[in-house]
This record gives structure tokens, C-alpha cells and sequence, in this order.
């Protein structure tokens, strides 16, 4: 297995990381709530948790 001769210094390393950049996440609205939120995650409204338009959970 190849290996390289020479450690990369950080700046080279760095460079070549440069195109990976973070993106905002997705932003679903829930048909039922009309609520904002991640898409494939439940979320909690007025002490139910909503999933898919559905509740899921209570607090109690």
C-alpha cells in the first residue's frame, strides 16, 4: 500500500478541503400545523410531537 513520503502541511491540506462547503439545511412547512421544520424529523408544537402530520407523542 502506497504511502506518502513527505508529511501534506496543513495549508496544502486545507486547500484541497476548500470545495467542501456547508449548506443550509431543508426546510419542510407540515401540511397539517403548518409549522416549519427539518425535513424527516419530528418536531414538538404546543406540547405534541408531530411526525409526517401526525401526532406521535404527549407530554404529560
Amino acid at each position: 500500500m502506497a504511502h506518502p513520503k513527505r508529511r501534506a502541511s496543513s495549508t496544502r491540506r486545507d486547500k484541497r478541503r476548500t470545495h467542501y462547503k456547508a449548506t443550509q439545511p431543508t426546510v419542510a412547512t407540515c401540511p397539517t400545523t403548518g409549522e416549519p421544520h427539518l425535513y424527516h424529523r419530528a418536531y414538538w408544537l404546543e406540547g405534541k410531537l408531530y411526525y409526517k402530520g401526525q401526532v406521535i407523542m404527549e407530554k404529560e
